[in-house]
């Protein structure tokens, strides 16, 4: 059995053989619920329409490129009048105020990034453990972390490595030697606070 069309053009295919089946064939169907003059008005109809959208489509798309040209303008207006006030007031926030504008925002000094978290050594092997920390929650951007190691339960704390995401694996750990671990996040400013301390933990 054939199936109804779901698409305009091709509704449109079988709207006009309908038309042509009906007038070419008055004796076979002679009392139509739609005459086929009917049916053709309304398929000419759907064509103008049709071709409406597709004009107020175009007239759409032609008012969006005139108006992004129109803001365009206007913006590139106003940055040239807002240079224009900046030097002539030396960037004075006051007298750029008058204008809705403001001057060169200070520079905010760096922070000392706040403390790595929740150090574990969730994974180990002969000679090597993986490192995994949480970023700090607080204080400036971290630029690097410093892994720092000590055999416990004194030895003093020594730059092991420097890592960039919060894990690292670290090899040549010596299993005779019972160490630990600890993270402190740094930039340009200095060095957060160390954070909690990890074992290896025994096999």
């Amino acid at each position: 059995m054939a199936q109804f069309p779901r698409n305009e053009a091709e509704v449109k295919v079988l709207a006009q053989n309908i038309v042509t089946g009906l007038t070419d064939n008055a004796a076979v169907y002679p009392a139509p619920p739609v005459t086929p003059v009917a049916l053709q008005a309304v398929l000419d109809s759907l064509i103008t329409l049709g071709d409406q959208a597709v004009a107020a489509r175009a007239a759409a798309e032609q008012a969006t490129v005139t108006k992004d040209a129109g803001l365009e303008e206007l913006t590139d207006a106003m940055r040239a009048v807002l240079r224009y006030a900046e030097d002539t007031v030396d960037y004075n926030d006051a007298q750029l105020s008058l204008l809705g504008w403001g001057g060169i925002a200070a520079p905010t000094a760096l922070e000392v990034p706040g403390q790595a978290r929740s150090l574990e050594v969730p994974r180990q092997g002969e000679g090597w453990v993986f490192l995994d920390w949480k970023k700090p929650s607080d204080g400036g951007a971290v630029a690097s972390y410093k892994v720092e190691r000590r055999e416990r339960p004194a030895g003093d704390w020594t730059l092991l490595s420097l890592a960039y995401e919060s894990e690292i694996m670290l090899t040549g750990q010596d299993r005779t030697t019972e160490w630990e671990y600890r993270i402190v996040a740094s930039n340009k400013a200095g060095d957060g606070q160390p954070s909690n301390t990890a074992s290896r933990l025994e096999s």
